[in-house]
């Protein structure tokens, strides 16, 4: 993962130069009204995550933007290019099938090439011209896919034609990089701006992976006509980082449903289906046969596991020529509404992301999160813990999840497995925040009242946007937002908590610090979010020495210190009075 390399900063040179720092270009090609160019509109908006400023641009429903990207994929083609393709003639040569309205390049054991054309029927054209590879001794499985694979008729030298084509970027940045962009940044709400910027899905990545989820469902169609194959989580809510996981499910809700009630007098006509035994077992039933369907025949689909037991049952693999590690999954319709829950979150105030962004690297960067299942806090753990937050500011930043059910509608209305998921839907409804707070200070706040919170007796909530008392001894209590019975940090242990707790304390004093006496860009010395990500001397301490937690203990009273002498004048400074962090 790309921020795990963060601990690594101290070994890189403190002298950067601002003159040696280049932001990359991104080459985005979109038409006006499109979703790459609604989303070209809206990363220029984030760019000023200071005071809450939003653009009164209307905006679009989570629904949309997903209909719209699966139809946008389906025009889509994935073709592996020879390296010395010249992009001219390759334009040309496909437009012969029709008008293309985008395309990029990037590079994943190869070369490839993401074309969208303007209508379906060019895909179909291009299809019918396209055949099935001759392997000499070995045999091809013949399957009509979206996925070609790209020869030159003739070798011939065309190092006079060849044009310079530009790799779309599909990783984060190194953890050098990252630093010299945070060290040359003007302030320290500059530097989660940027963070956001460098780390965030781009516009090519998004489509890669709408694409991706549309050639399995190719696949899928193929038994099951008129499925859906949908992403979810960090692809679509707006907080996936470069190199995520991609996760998707088999959505076959719309299979058999009426678009009309019409009967014919007194017959009414059924699809003739096999029985089992319940919901689960039909989950495992479809997922085997769509994961042996994938190991045999799926183009690119290696790695194929079907992990049918899991309490969640699902098809894990990785799309080679995407570089994605997938994991498919069936009517997962709860994970769906997550999904669009922490969508409308981040869209509605341009700091959440910022936010949200920075912490989970500050979390990666310290270990207290990682990629292996385990006693780990979990990102969407941390996602939870930012908005609960957010709702805790005075006034709150973000609406509580109950007051997004009471602006909702009839058409908003969602009951999923009997839990309810209904909340207000567009976005245009719902007042922006009059909290003005920099991020900056957010960050400082936010490791402040995690590090002072009474995790032993009190549970997140962001239903209601308060504390409750923990209905159970996990030392770590975080409730499901829909499924209100179940701690979605149960794995958490309460090592890895009290370590949560003390980096949050260590980080909090950090900043306090750097408040009274910031370092001038001139001395070479990390400051800012880029010393919250050097290695903590808390790590360091041996784990008898830890239990006695002489240092966090210190740097809580310090703090409460702090902010009992400076009430008064931040009040008369600031002109508004920050909530209480004291458990």
């Amino acid at each position: 993962m790309a921020a795990c390399g963060v601990g690594l900063l101290t070994r890189l040179s403190l002298r950067v130069q601002r003159s040696q720092v280049q932001r990359p270009l991104r080459r985005l090609l979109s038409c006006p009204g499109t979703v790459a160019a609604d989303l070209r509109r809206e990363e220029q908006s984030s760019g000023n995550a200071e005071t809450g400023s939003e653009d009164r641009t209307p905006k679009k429903r989570f629904s949309e933007v997903q209909n719209e990207r699966r139809e946008q994929a389906q025009r889509t083609v994935l073709i592996h290019c020879p390296n010395n393709i010249n992009e001219k003639k390759f334009l040309k040569f496909l437009s012969q099938h029709g008008p293309i309205n985008t395309h990029f390049f990037y590079e994943s054991f190869g070369l490839y090439a993401v074309v969208e054309f303007c209508q379906k029927e060019s895909v179909t054209s291009l299809q019918n011209i396209t055949r099935t590879p001759s392997l000499g001794p070995e045999a091809a499985i013949p399957f009509k896919s979206r996925y070609f694979n790209l020869k030159l008729r003739t070798s011939v030298n065309q190092t006079s034609e060849l044009s310079s084509i530009q790799c779309s970027n599909q990783s984060s940045p190194s953890s050098k990089k990252l630093y010299q962009l945070l060290c040359c940044a003007e302030s320290v709400d500059d530097q989660l701006n940027t963070l956001l910027r460098e780390f965030q899905l781009t516009e090519e990545n998004t489509r890669l992976r709408y694409l991706t989820c549309s050639l399995i469902e190719d696949v899928a169609a193929a038994y099951f006509p008129d499925c859906a194959v949908r992403p979810f989580g960090s692809s679509v809510n707006s907080f996936g980082k470069l190199g995520c996981d991609l996760d998707m499910f088999l959505d076959l809700d719309e299979i058999g449903k009426f678009t009309a009630q019409k009967t014919s007098g007194n017959f009414l006509m059924e699809f003739q289906v096999k029985n089992v035994p319940s919901e689960r077992v039909a989950t495992q039933k479809i997922l085997s046969v769509i994961g042996e369907c994938l190991d045999q025949f799926g183009p690119g689909c290696v790695g194929v596991q079907r992990i049918l037991n899991a309490r969640c049952p699902l098809v894990r693999f990785s799309h080679q020529a995407s570089g994605f590690q997938c994991d498919l999954t069936a009517n997962n319709r709860i994970a769906l509404k997550s999904s669009e829950l922490l969508y409308m979150y981040g869209a509605l105030d341009s700091r959440v992301r910022a936010l949200v962004f920075s912490v989970r690297c500050w979390a990666r960067a310290h270990s207290l999160t990682s990629s292996i299942p385990g006693a780990w806090i979990t990102n969407f753990s941390l996602t939870m813990m930012v908005i609960f937050f957010l709702q805790r500011r005075s006034p709150p930043i973000l609406p509580t999840l109950d007051y997004l059910k009471t602006l909702a509608d009839a058409e908003d209305k969602c009951i999923i497995e009997g839990h309810n998921c209904t909340f207000v839907r567009d976005l245009n409804r719902i007042k922006p925040s009059g909290n003005t707070e920099t991020l900056e200070l957010l960050l400082k706040e936010f490791f402040e009242y995690f590090g002072n919170f009474a995790f032993n007796k009190n549970s997140i909530n962001i239903r209601q946007g308060r504390e409750q008392n923990k209905p159970e001894s996990s030392p770590l209590h975080i409730q499901n937002p829909f499924e209100t019975s179940l701690n979605i940090s149960k794995n958490v242990s309460q090592s890895q908590l009290q370590k949560f707790v003390d980096l949050a304390r260590e980080s909090a004093w950090i900043l306090h610090q750097e408040g009274k006496d910031r370092p001038s860009p001139s001395s070479n010395q990390p400051w800012g979010l880029a010393a919250l990500l050097l290695p903590s001397v808390t790590n360091n301490v041996p784990l008898s020495k830890k239990k006695k937690k002489p240092a966090s203990e210190r740097i809580k009273n310090l703090l409460d210190s702090i902010k009992s002498s400076g009430a008064e004048n931040s009040t008369a400074t600031n002109g508004r009075r920050a909530i209480s962090t004291q458990a």
